[in-house]
């Protein structure tokens, strides 16, 4: 796929995931239309020698693989890792609030979000309805809401005169989102939702809603910006750029390795939970493809895993904030991330491994230390690695802004990523 195609499509990609649950509705279509076959965690399976294959659990996680020529056992697996989730503000279960002739809804930030980015904006609603149908049965429907709902007006300056000098936020009481004038008739999520849903599915006359999980979002669409174009404008790129890159690469990939691609939810806030990194979704679908304990551990032993997560690209009017040794341009390449506190899971085998793969697909290389009086974040890298006992390297493409709700990379990075991700698919594992 040519870096323009590839942008297209990663655009498109990004436009149709507002949530986890979205996101791998997206890459399962993206794998049903390249063959792969939907697996099933309750049933048993039957894998050959060249098959294609994805499940997902929770409807926020998904694992797809391609079976190789030579047994796990023996070879292992070429793995990349990335993550569905990103920082947000996800609805509480109750969320109607009348305020001074106002009704807001009430929301949880989930993760560590850039908040004050939030203000202002055309929000539109999205994530998973769980419903009682009519005949008794209860099922989930996503629903995506391109409308511009809710908005959080920020306070105007002539009220706060230090608001461009200092100025916090209390998550409590300045993030709930406005919907409507309180005009004496109660507005009910559930019901206004379940109307909506009606409206798209005419079948479902009858069904209650249980519950949900929503979070609002930014309708700017992803862009390419800039002069000359040559920035992604984006909600959501940390992680779902790398999403888009793990599943266009093993999509592409028709070499002879065993290959699989894992994207876990809930990495954001520690990944402790069944679709999680920290969960059995993984090491579940592993010990299955490999069919023994034994085999399992051999397989691990042959593996690399590589963790694909944002790096901070080192910004112009913020140079101070990086080691200036370990300064990350957009355009100029992926990232290798290193950290000996183990944030990072990158050891010098690992690295000397990927960095094989860029040469061989002709990927420049660059390199994200931070400095030794910030701490950093981290990644599933280490997590999984602990999990497994899988040699592991972290990498990722240079980002601005991460954690806002709009986020800048560059429009050649990610391509250049996938590029190194399909020659890694190729190579043998590290000594």
């Amino acid at each position: 796929m040519n870096p323009t195609d590839f942008n297209d499509a990663l655009l498109r990609y990004l436009d149709a995931s507002p949530t986890p649950f979205h996101a791998v509705r997206a890459g399962t279509r993206l794998l049903e239309d390249a063959g792969f076959a939907a697996l099933d965690e309750r049933e048993p399976w039957t894998l050959v020698p060249g098959g294609r294959y994805y499940l997902t659990r929770n409807g926020s996680s998904l694992i797809a693989f391609v079976l190789g020529s030579s047994p796990v056992a023996t070879t292992g697996l070429r793995m990349v890792g990335a993550h569905t989730d990103s920082p947000c503000l996800r609805i509480k279960p109750q969320p109607e609030i009348v305020t001074k002739g106002y009704t807001q809804l009430g929301v949880e930030v989930y993760g560590g979000a850039l908040l004050n980015p939030w203000f202002d904006r055309d929000l539109g609603l999205a994530g998973r309805l769980t419903l009682r149908l009519a005949d008794g049965r209860i099922d989930s429907y996503l629903v995506d809401i391109r409308e511009p709902v809710a908005v959080i007006p920020s306070l105007a300056i002539h009220l706060d005169r230090e608001a461009n000098e200092k100025r916090s936020i209390n998550k409590q009481t300045q993030l709930p989102a406005i919907v409507a004038r309180a005009l004496g008739t109660e507005f009910n999520l559930r019901d206004e939702l379940l109307a909506r849903l009606l409206s798209f599915e005419p079948g479902l006359e009858g069904a209650s809603l249980l519950d949900h999980e929503l979070s609002l979002f930014d309708l700017q669409p992803p862009a390419l910006v800039g002069w000359r174009g040559e920035f992604v404008a984006s909600a959501r790129l940390d992680n779902l750029l790398s999403c888009y890159t793990a599943l266009a690469a093993l999509i592409d990939s028709h070499c002879q390795s065993n290959r699989l691609i894992v994207l876990n939810d809930h990495e954001e806030v520690g990944s402790g939970s069944a679709a999680g990194a920290r969960g059995s979704f993984l090491r579940s679908v592993l010990e299955r493809v490999a069919g023994s304990h034994e085999a399992y551990a051999r397989a691990m032993a042959h593996s690399v895993l590589i963790s694909t997560d944002n790096a901070h690209g080192v910004h112009p009017n913020f140079a101070d904030r990086h080691d200036p040794q370990h300064s990350p341009l957009l355009n100029a390449g992926p990232v290798l991330k290193i950290n000996h506190n183990q944030s990072y899971a990158t050891n010098s085998e690992t690295a000397a491994w990927f960095r094989e793969a860029c040469r061989r697909a002709e990927v420049p290389l660059q390199q994200f230390v931070t400095r030794g009086d910030i701490g950093c974040g981290s990644t599933i890298g280490p997590i999984t690695a602990a999990q497994l006992g899988v040699r592991t390297v972290d990498v990722g493409v240079p980002t601005f802004a991460m954690h806002s709700i709009r986020e800048l990379a560059g429009k050649d990075d990610a391509a250049a990523l996938a590029r190194a991700l399909g020659a890694s698919f190729t190579l043998a594992g590290p000594l």
